[in-house]
């Protein structure tokens, strides 16, 4: 069982949500909460149907009007599922880059920059030898 299980029966989740029944109701009626439905066509409302009942009763206690409270939850709903599609876009993006062939590697450069390499390639390191001689020293100094 999880938040979105239809456990409560109407009485129930009015009392959970410190509502009368009937307002329950309306809220069905114009799509604010909708419950699931039992095979008698009994009202069954989750754990996430009381905190959406609760949020109404918040919103409403600000002044908003239904209809404002309506949009907003859609905005609201909308936004968690997008936000749960983005997470399995990146999963399966993440997957699919350690998974595929000659993936990208990436290095440190001389000043601190990221290099990007292709896989199995090195960087190529500095090993040039600077000779310097000192002003009026003749010594040659490395």
């Amino acid at each position: 069982m999880d938040e979105s299980t239809p456990l409560f029966p109407i009485a129930v989740a009015a009392e959970l949500a410190a509502m009368h029944p009937q307002t329950l109701r309306q809220y069905d009626r114009l799509g604010l909460v909708t419950p699931q439905r039992t095979a008698g066509k009994s009202r069954r409302y989750s754990m996430r149907d009381v905190v959406q009942l609760r949020e109404i009763a918040r919103l409403s206690a600000e002044g908003l009007n239904l209809e404002g409270i309506r949009r907003i939850l859609e905005l609201e709903n909308e936004v968690a599922t997008l936000s749960t599609r983005v997470r399995e876009l990146e999963a399966a993006l993440a997957d699919e880059l350690l998974n595929r062939p000659g993936r990208r590697v990436f290095a440190a450069g001389a000043e601190g920059e990221v290099v990007s390499l292709r896989a199995g390639t090195r960087v190529r390191k500095q090993n040039q030898i600077v000779v310097w001689r000192a002003l009026g020293d003749g010594r040659d100094r490395t």
